[in-house]
């Protein structure tokens, strides 16, 4: 019978433990990396601050004054019901249309209350 003999192995290469690697930033690194993180809220401010303008100005010259008639929106009335008592000989679709237009409305609905600009084509109607 044979016998085998195992022995340990021994090496005569000095044991390397194994460390974490740190990250060191240098000056020029942090300055990029900031400038990586900014330019996308830099981008995003330049765009609203250029795109926000159009939409506050208007070529419009405004009503001048003089030139309309106020009415006060009473409890129950619409914007048909205003367009067909200003204008009975007109298209209350138009009229409607006209009276959102100058008077910068969000959309056809009018609260009781509520001071209303009539247009000089419809405040000479009875």
């Amino acid at each position: 019978m044979t016998t085998i003999s195992a022995t340990p192995f021994l090496s005569t290469a000095p044991a390397t433990r194994h460390s974490s690697t740190r990250l060191r930033m240098t000056t020029r690194g942090r300055r990029v990396l900031l400038i990586v993180a900014a330019a996308p809220i830099a981008i995003a401010l330049v765009l609203t601050f250029l795109s926000g303008g159009a939409a506050l100005a208007s070529r419009d010259a405004g009503a001048a004054a003089g030139t309309f008639e106020t009415l006060t929106v009473a409890t129950g009335d619409t914007l048909w019901a205003i367009a067909e008592e200003i204008a009975p000989t007109a298209d209350p679709r138009d009229v409607v249309d006209a009276l959102i237009r100058f008077n910068s409305l969000d959309g056809a609905v009018v609260a009781a209350g509520q001071t209303l600009a009539i247009p000089a084509e419809y405040s000479a109607a009875p």
